[in-house]
C-alpha cells in the first residue's frame, strides 16, 4: 500500500478532484470545443480548463484533435477509456445524493469546532 507501483499512484483521478468529471460529462454527448466547453463551466479559468484537459489527453481520456482551417479549429472528445469511467463517477453521484446531508452536517460541525477554538483562543490571548 502507498508503494511506488501502487496503482493509485497512476489512477487519473482522486477523490474530490475539482473539474475532471465536470469535464467529461460535458464531453459525454460528442466532441466540443473549447469555448464550448466554458459556457457550462463557466466557472473555471481558461487556464484551469486548459491544464486539465492536457492532464484527461495524457491519461488517454480525452483526445484533441486540431483540424488545419482558418481560423484554426480544435475539438475535445472522450476515448472509449474515458466513456468506462462513467459508472464509477453515477455510483460517486448516487453515494452524494444518499449522502449530502451527512456530509454538509459534518462539514457545519467541523467549522463549528474551528469557529469556537479560535474564539477561546482570541479571548485567552
Amino acid at each position: 500500500m502507498f508503494g511506488p507501483q501502487c496503482p493509485s499512484r497512476a489512477t487519473p483521478f482522486r477523490v474530490g478532484d475539482k473539474w475532471a468529471g465536470m469535464i467529461m460529462m460535458c464531453l459525454e454527448e460528442g466532441p466540443r470545443r473549447f469555448s464550448e466547453l466554458r459556457v457550462p463551466l463557466h466557472a473555471i479559468t481558461p487556464k484551469v480548463l486548459a491544464e486539465s484537459l492536457r492532464a484527461l489527453e495524457r491519461d488517454g481520456i480525452v483526445t484533441r484533435t486540431a483540424y488545419d482551417e482558418n481560423p484554426p479549429r480544435v475539438e475535445y472528445e472522450l476515448t472509449p477509456l474515458g466513456r468506462t469511467l462513467f459508472g464509477p463517477i453515477a455510483a460517486t453521484c448516487d453515494w452524494a445524493r444518499e449522502h449530502l446531508s451527512d456530509l454538509l452536517r459534518a462539514r457545519e460541525a467541523y467549522e463549528g469546532r474551528f469557529v469556537d477554538s479560535a474564539r477561546r483562543s482570541s479571548r485567552e490571548a
